[in-house]
C-alpha cells in the first residue's frame, strides 16, 4: 500500500475543484490522469505582470497591470460589435474590449465609478489605447493576490491556461509539506548540492520569477530530477536483486563446441569480442543467474558471441534459445546460425515461429521436450505455454529495444529457476541511457568492428537533385547492385509535406518496372516478408520501405541506401539504416536526401553522420542534439519516460543515482532503516510500486 500521506496525490484529476470530465480528459492527455501528474507538469514560460505604468506611459504591445477608475459602459448595437468599457486615471484613458460578452457580468465586475486593477496586453487601435479580454480584473484589495510573475504551462488543444494553472495550484496544495515527508536523500549529498527539501523544490519550480528559473539546471529542478533518477535506479536494481535471488546453476563445458566454431570462422575474433565472450562465459560458469546486455554497433559481431554462449549451455548438457522480434529476423538468425553450426558436430538447431502450424510444429515441440533440439530460434512464440523445453538454460533475446524491464522480468519468470539471459542490442545507446534502460543488467560492449567490413560512402543532397539520384540508381542497377529506398511515411499525409513509401514505390515502378518492391509496417506480415525475401533473392532489386528495415535485416548484396527526407530521422536511426548496406564485398553508398532549407540542428546531424561511422559516438551526439525521448522512440524502446529529469542536462546525476542505489541496497536490502522507509515513499511517489512489491516478495 502507498503511504497514506500520498493518497490525495493519486486521486483522479476530477477530484480537483473546477475539473469536470471535459477538462479532465484534456489534462489526462497532456499530463496524466492523476493529481500527482500535475506536479510533474512543469512551466515552460512566464508572464511578467510587474510592469505597472500610468496610462499615459503605456507602450503599445506591452503586458501591463494598471489601476483605473471605471467609466462608461458602451454596449454594442449588434452582435458583431464588441462591448467596451472606458476607464481612466489621472494621466489618460483606456478601453477594455470584450467580444461575445455578457453585460450583467461586466456591470458587476466593472461597476462605474469604482477603482479596479486590470492586467493584460495593451495595444493602440487608431488613437485609442485598448486591452482586449483582460487576463485579470480585481479590486485594490485583490491586488496582493495577483501574481506579479505567472507561470505558463504547456497546453493541448481546447485547454486554456486558467483552468490548468488552477488545477496545478490545487495539486501543489495537496503535496505533503516538508514536515510531513521524510527526507530520502543522504545529508552529505544534500549539503554538497545545496538542495532544499522536496516540497520546497517543487514549489520553487512551479513559481519561476524569471526566464532563468525555467532552466533544468536550477538547484530545485536538479533536486527533483535526482529524485526521479534515484527512483528509477532503485527500481531497476530491485529487479536485478530478484533475479540474483533466484537459484542459478553453473554451466560448465569442455570448450569442444566453442573451439570447433571458432576454428571454422574465416576471421579471428576481435579483442572486444573475446572480452565480451569471457564476461558472458564467466557469468554462465557462476552459480548465480546471468542477466547481461551485449551491446554492439552495426556489424560488430554479436551473433557469433550469442551462438558461443548457447553452445556453452549445450556443452553443459542443456538447451539454448534465441528470440528475435520478427519472423523475418528469426529466420535470418536461423540461416546464419545453421551455417555457423555446420562445423560443430552433433548440434541440433531448429526454428519455430507463429507461422509454423500442424504436423511440422508438433514435431518440433516433441523433439524440443525430448531434448532432441539443442538450440531453438524463433519469435515470442518460443515462450508460449505450449512450448516445453527439456532443459532450457540459456536464453538470448535479440531485443532491438522492443522489450522493457517488465518484459525481461516476465520472460525470466516464465523460464523457471535456472535460466541465464543474454539481451542483444544492435543500436548503440549512450552510457547514460544504458543505465536508465538496462540498470538491472551487467553490460558488455562491442566497440570494435571485425576487419574486412567495406566502409560506406555517405553523401547528403537536397531533394532538388532527386533526378540525379534516380539516374545514379540506374547505373548502380547496371552494375548488379540492390537498392534500399527509405521514406518517413507509409502513405500521403495532409499534415506533413514529405514523401510517402507508397507514392515513391509507384513513381519508381513507372521507371524501373516490376523490379521495385514495397515493405512497410501497415502491410500484412506475410506480404511484407515476401517482399523482403524477394529482395534477398534478387527477384526485386529496389526495395522501397519505411524504417521497418531499420534493424537486423542482413542482405549482403544490398549496396545502396537512399533515405528520403533524412532531416526527419534521428542520428542513431540514420546510422542503423546505413548499416543495412556495406555488408558484402561491393563498395556501398548511402544518400541522404533532405528538404531545403536545412535547419541548423538537422545540418549538424547530417554532418556528424558523414564524418563518422562510430555508432557509439553517433548515439552520444544524438542524445546531445535531440534528448533521450526522441533517440529511440520512447514507446518501443523500453526507455523510461522521465518527467523531471533531462538526460542531456542531468547526465552527471545518473551515475551518482546508480551508485547511491547500489550502496543503499547493499546496506539495507529490505529498505527497513529510517532512510529505507523514506525511500519506499520515494518509490511510491514515482509509481514504482512493483519494485516495492519485489522487496516484500524477497
Amino acid at each position: 500500500m502507498r503511504p497514506e500521506i500520498l493518497f490525495p496525490l493519486f486521486a483522479p484529476v476530477t477530484s480537483l475543484k473546477g475539473v469536470g470530465p471535459r477538462i479532465a480528459g484534456m489534462i489526462e492527455g497532456l499530463a496524466g490522469p492523476k493529481v500527482v501528474d500535475l506536479l510533474w507538469h512543469l512551466p515552460s514560460g512566464i508572464i511578467d505582470r510587474s510592469f505597472a505604468p500610468q496610462l499615459a506611459d503605456v507602450p503599445d504591445g506591452a503586458l501591463v497591470t494598471v489601476t483605473v477608475v471605471v467609466g462608461e459602459h458602451m454596449k454594442p448595437r449588434n452582435r458583431r460589435q464588441p462591448y467596451k468599457v472606458r476607464c481612466f486615471d489621472d494621466t489618460g484613458s483606456i478601453s477594455l474590449v470584450f467580444f461575445r460578452a455578457h453585460g450583467d457580468y461586466l456591470t458587476k465586475t466593472l461597476p462605474e465609478g469604482e477603482t479596479r486593477v486590470v492586467s493584460g496586453r495593451a495595444q493602440v487601435f487608431g488613437k485609442e489605447l485598448q486591452i482586449t479580454h483582460p487576463d485579470h480584473i480585481g479590486t485594490l484589495d485583490e491586488l496582493d493576490r495577483l501574481q506579479a510573475v505567472e507561470p505558463i504551462y504547456p497546453l493541448t488543444a481546447g485547454l486554456t491556461q486558467k483552468p490548468l494553472a488552477k488545477a496545478v495550484r490545487q495539486a501543489l496544495e495537496l503535496a505533503p509539506s516538508t514536515g510531513q515527508m521524510p527526507e530520502w536523500h543522504d545529508p552529505a549529498l544534500m549539503g554538497r548540492e545545496k538542495w532544499m527539501p522536496w516540497h520546497e523544490a517543487l514549489t520553487q519550480v512551479h513559481a519561476p520569477q524569471s526566464e532563468g528559473d525555467l532552466s533544468p539546471t536550477t538547484i530545485g529542478r536538479r533536486r527533483l530530477a535526482y529524485d526521479e533518477l534515484l527512483a528509477n535506479q532503485l527500481a531497476l536494481l530491485l529487479v536485478r536483486e530478484k533475479m540474483r535471488r533466484k537459484p542459478g546453476r553453473a554451466l560448465l563445458g569442455n570448450g569442444e563446441l566453442l573451439g570447433a566454431v571458432e576454428a571454422a570462422l574465416p576471421y579471428t575474433l576481435t579483442g572486444a569480442q573475446n572480452q565480451a565472450l569471457a564476461e558472458i562465459l564467466g557469468d554462465m560458469k557462476s552459480p548465480n543467474r546471468m542477466l547481461r546486455l551485449l551491446q554492439g554497433d552495426v556489424g560488430s559481431g554479436k551473433t557469433i558471441i550469442a551462438l558461443m554462449a548457447m553452445l556453452q549451455a549445450v556443452e553443459a548438457g542443456a538447451q539454448g534459445a534465441l528470440m528475435a522480434p520478427t519472423e523475418l529476423l528469426s529466420r535470418q538468425h536461423f540461416a546464419v546460425l545453421q551455417t555457423l553450426c555446420a562445423a560443430v558436430p552433433n548440434v541440433r538447431i531448429a526454428a519455430l515461429t507463429g507461422r509454423d502450424k500442424g504436423k511440422a510444429r508438433k514435431e518440433i515441440l516433441a523433439q524440443l521436450e525430448a531434448g532432441e533440439i539443442d538450440i531453438l530460434i524463433g519469435t515470442h512464440a518460443l515462450f508460449q505455454e505450449t512450448v516445453k523445453f527439456h532443459d532450457l538454460a540459456m536464453v538470448v533475446v535479440d531485443e532491438q529495444h522492443r522489450f522493457g524491464v517488465h518484459q525481461r522480468l516476465a520472460l525470466t519468470d516464465r523460464q523457471g529457476q535456472a535460466t541465464d539471459v543474454l539481451v542483444m542490442s544492435a543500436t548503440p545507446i549512450p552510457r547514460t541511457l544504458t543505465l536508465t534502460v538496462y540498470g538491472d543488467m551487467d553490460v558488455s560492449r562491442l566497440e570494435e568492428k571485425p576487419p574486412g567490413r567495406t566502409p560506406v560512402t555517405t553523401r547528403a543532397l537536397p531533394l532538388e537533385r532527386l533526378d540525379e539520384v534516380v539516374a545514379g540508381i540506374q547505373r548502380s542497377l547496371d552494375n548488379g547492385a540492390r537498392i534500399y529506398w527509405v521514406c518517413p511515411l507509409v502513405s500521403e499525409s495532409d499534415v506533413l509535406d514529405v514523401s510517402a513509401a507508397e507514392d515513391r514505390f509507384k513513381a519508381l515502378a513507372k521507371i524501373f518496372g516490376d523490379t521495385v518492391g514495397l515493405a512497410h509496417g501497415q502491410m500484412k506480415p506475410g506480404e511484407r516478408d515476401k517482399a523482403m525475401a524477394d529482395f534477398a533473392a534478387g527477384t526485386i532489386t529496389i526495395l522501397v520501405a519505411t524504417t521497418v528495415i531499420e534493424v537486423g535485416v542482413d542482405i549482403p548484396e544490398a549496396s545502396v541506401m537512399v533515405v528520403e527526407h533524412a532531416e526527419r530521422f534521428g542520428l542513431a536511426q540514420l546510422h542503423q539504416l546505413r548499416g543495412r548496406v556495406g555488408r558484402g564485398a561491393a563498395q556501398s553508398s548511402c544518400v541522404l536526401l533532405y528538404a531545403s532549407p536545412l535547419g541548423e540542428a538537422a545540418k549538424a546531424r547530417l554532418n556528424i553522420l558523414r564524418e563518422s561511422d562510430d555508432g557509439f559516438r553517433i548515439a552520444e551526439e544524438d542524445l546531445r542534439l535531440r534528448g533521450a525521448g526522441e533517440i529511440l522512440g520512447v514507446r518501443q524502446s523500453g526507455l523510461p519516460q522521465f518527467r523531471l529529469a533531462s538526460l542531456s542536462d542531468h547526465d552527471d546525476l545518473l551515475p551518482v543515482a546508480h551508485d547511491d542505489a547500489r550502496l543503499i541496497l547493499q546496506k539495507d536490502p529490505g529498505l527497513k532503516s529510517d532512510r529505507g522507509q523514506a525511500l519506499r515513499t520515494l518509490l511510491f511517489l514515482f509509481e514504482r510500486d512493483a519494485a516495492v512489491g519485489l522487496i516484500r516478495s524477497g
